[in-house]
């Protein structure tokens, strides 16, 4: 089996012990990864803290960071492809989804290149005559890093991309699940140029891994991509050293369409949006809002492609849906689903796990028509299971759309511009899509709200999330500083 190893203080090392990672695609064990510990996630946030204050960090220009940015942009896009290969055999995702998306990862760090002597202070127009005041933006400290399995180069880009540009230094926890894609980043990253420590790179289990980061004393601030219930634990762990946080922690996402909308267009989006990822996205579009009047066509439109998607090997360019990343997703799948048709909904195609080799599972369709509180209408799947809900009138879609505890994304389908104006003013989400789906870019800010997370990732305001203000005063008058206990 090929063995990784973590990457701290500008040196590779093995972790406190090993652990197996599954291939996906068969469920059997094709490496073995280093698993931090306390020790481990203390080197490597105390060369974070080193490599922060160093002068060989600390004093490097902006310019001179954008600089190192963009030739590990270079580096990321000429190893795309190996990248692309190690993502695929450690998390089932589809070697062609892969390969399109790292080869993407390495335009936000050339953004982020472009932006790191950009990120400006201010003067004050201050009410007092003899005082020049200005804010200065100066880095928050040392970064803790946390991203899942899925789509990980990606949900790194987006952390180390800003802290970097604004002169922070990262600890990164991968994902024990698939973490070999980022230990790879690892050896590319150590090509760059950057100071030892500027970033490092581990992976292991939540109580002597994740708690440890997440709760140490010289992290100032959490970068988190996750669920809710690990998201709570973090938040609680900051609370030891007040470190400040940025949460994105997936949705239920809302794909609205009414019956003036484009239908090739509203399903061939709906597929993308549901079935691509093998729905492993935080954005995915799990719930299907349609109006009645158009409800069975859609549907039967819907199933039809659902049917004849091509399952298959990660590794094969034809296989539109791999597998899941994990056992536990499939079962997860399986009892939620379970669960709803005991409830009262309707299953159109799927929801059966497939009789062969690796975490498998088909596209499914479950009309919750008739149980709109079903557990799979409420319930994060993270897999290719689309719930769907009828309504009649546009009052009644923006009320379904609203009904969940997340608000990340959501997308709308609909030819009548004025109805869209109002959908979007209406809709609680940090994104919404219009007549498309899935669209992502550097330079747009990415995030939601309530069981979504707060904070933005993607843009400006990731980076200037990434420094903390200070005010300088400068007293401008010649005369001395009055003695504050003579009278006047």
């Amino acid at each position: 089996m090929q063995q990784f190893q973590q990457y701290i203080d500008g040196a590779f090392s093995d972790g406190a012990a090993q652990f197996e990672s599954l291939d996906p695609a068969t469920g059997k064990p094709w490496a073995l990864m280093p698993e931090a510990r306390a020790g481990d996630v203390s080197r490597a946030v105390e060369a974070a803290e080193r490599a922060f204050h160093a002068p060989e960090w600390a004093g490097m220009t902006a310019s001179q960071r954008g600089k190192l940015l963009l030739r590990l942009a270079d580096l990321v896009a000429e190893n795309a492809s190996r990248l692309a290969e190690l993502e695929t055999r450690d998390t089932g995702k589809i070697i062609r989804e892969t390969s399109a998306q790292i080869a993407y990862v390495a335009e936000y760090y050339r953004y982020y290149a472009g932006l790191a002597d950009k990120i400006e202070g201010a003067h004050l127009p201050i009410d007092k005559p003899d005082m020049e005041v200005w804010l200065r933006r100066e880095p928050i400290g040392v970064v803790a890093a946390v991203v899942p399995w899925n789509s990980q180069l990606f949900l790194s880009a987006v952390k180390i991309g800003p802290a970097l540009a604004a002169g922070c230094t990262v600890v990164l926890k991968a994902s024990e699940d698939g973490p070999a894609p980022m230990l790879e980043f690892a050896r590319i990253f150590d090509q760059v140029g950057f100071p030892p420590g500027v970033l490092d790179v581990i992976t292991g289990f939540g109580p002597e891994c994740g708690s440890v980061l997440t709760s140490h004393p010289k992290v100032a601030h959490v970068a988190f991509t996750g669920g809710p219930a690990t998201a709570r634990h973090i938040v609680r762990n900051s609370a030891e050293n007040l470190a400040s946080t940025s949460l994105e922690l997936g949705g239920k996402s809302p794909f609205i369409v009414f019956e003036d909308a484009d239908l090739d267009s509203a399903v061939n989006a709906q597929v993308s949006g549901i079935f691509a990822a093998t729905g492993q996205s935080c954005v995915a579009g799990s719930r299907l809002v349609v109006q009645n009047t158009i409800k069975e066509e859609f549907l039967s439109r819907l199933k039809v492609k659902a049917e004849n998607v091509v399952m298959g090997a990660p590794q094969d360019m034809e296989t539109e849906v791999g597998p899941l990343c994990t056992q536990r997703q499939r079962e997860n799948a399986l009892s939620l689903i379970d669960a709803s048709i005991a409830q009262g909904a309707r299953l159109i195609t799927g929801g059966t796990a497939l009789d062969r080799d690796g975490f498998y599972f088909p596209p499914t369709i479950i009309d919750c028509s008739g149980a709109p509180d079903a557990p799979c209408v409420t319930n994060e799947f993270f897999g290719p299971v689309l719930s769907v809900l009828g309504f009649d009138t546009e009052a009644e879609a923006l009320e379904i759309a609203n009904n969940t505890e997340f608000g990340l994304a959501s997308g709308l389908f609909t030819r009548d511009l004025t109805r869209a104006h109002r959908m979007i003013r209406g809709i609680r989400s940090g994104i919404v899509w219009v007549n498309t789906y899935r669209a992502v870019s550097p330079i747009v800010p990415f995030g939601g709200h309530g069981l979504s997370g707060h904070g933005r990732e993607g843009g400006l305001q990731a980076a200037l999330d990434y420094t903390k203000v200070k005010a300088v005063w400068l007293r401008t008058s010649d005369d001395p500083v009055p003695d504050p206990f003579v009278m006047r």
